[in-house]
């Protein structure tokens, strides 16, 4: 009888390590990791090429992973590092992350990099007008979101509201 009882001890005990391990596999990071690691891989390939960087970026804010957005960008060459079009994806990573006033400082060195476009004068590469209109009206919610001293506009969604209805209440209108 002592071998049976040791054959329904060691049972309960491996059913027990079963149950306590869960049920459910690991699940993916991110929800289309093929895509991403097309998309990794030729980040990896070019890391001088800011085109793949940004586009992996915004791939990795797509899927809703702000953090690796933010560590692609910071470890990138400087050269890719510093261009206005990653600078653009940087900053809504770190709004993404909880990051506003970082992001706005960030945001800020977009529209002083690209102002120059508005007086019709050359401005670095990637600054175009969608991108200096996107980064003026971000770097304006940010400012209202830091005034307001919400740091993190997810946590704080009743005050990220105000703070973009402040900022958005006044359109302007060219009549010609």
């Amino acid at each position: 009888m002592g071998l049976r009882a040791y054959g329904v001890a060691v049972l309960l005990a491996a059913a027990g390590l079963w149950a306590m391990s869960g049920t459910q596999r690991e699940k993916p990071l991110l929800a289309a990791p093929d895509a991403v690691r097309v998309l990794e891989l030729t980040a990896a390939m070019q890391p001088d090429n800011v085109e793949a960087t940004r586009v992996l970026a915004q791939a990795y804010l797509d899927a809703r992973q702000p953090g690796l957005a933010i560590v692609l960008v910071e470890g990138s060459k400087r050269t890719v590092h510093d261009d206005v079009r990653i600078q653009h994806v940087y900053a809504r990573a770190l709004v993404d992350g909880g990051r506003n006033e970082e992001a706005l400082a960030v945001e800020t060195g977009v529209v002083a990099a690209c102002h120059s476009i508005a007086d019709g004068a050359s401005a670095p590469a990637g600054c175009d007008a969608v991108l200096l209109a996107s980064a003026m009206r971000r770097t304006d919610i940010l400012r209202e979101l830091v005034a307001l001293g919400v740091e993190d506009a997810q946590a704080h969604p009743e005050m990220s509201l105000v703070a973009y209805q402040n900022a958005t209440r006044e359109a302007r209108v060219m009549v010609q």
